[in-house]
């Protein structure tokens, strides 16, 4: 069985004028979290996936987009994407409650 995407990002270095402009778009609902800089993106649409646009606190950046994938065994798909020669980029973290985000 295929594992999902269940959450992507956007990075910018302006994330309050990119979120503008996909809300004024596309009538996304974003809200910003300020304790962590980062804008919460809820597309209501039937079938998505959200996200959230932020400015990475670490460089160099690898792209400009991440999305997330639900794993059963985060240990062990970390495990696999080494052996594959991928490389992880940001170790786990785990996401207060409230904030409308997934952990991940």
């Amino acid at each position: 069985m295929g594992r999902p995407v269940v959450h992507w990002e956007l990075w910018s270095e302006d994330p309050k004028r990119l979120s503008d402009f996909y809300k004024d778009v596309f009538d996304w609902e974003i809200r910003h979290i300020p304790e962590i800089d980062y804008h919460l993106v809820e597309t209501k649409g039937e079938g998505g996936i959200d996200g959230g646009i932020m400015t990475p606190k670490q460089g160099p950046w690898p792209g400009n987009m991440a999305f997330y994938i639900d794993v059963d065994d985060i240990e062990a798909y970390c495990e696999k994407i080494l052996k594959a020669g991928g490389k992880v980029v940001v170790e786990r973290m785990d996401v207060p409650e409230g904030w409308g985000i997934r952990a991940f």
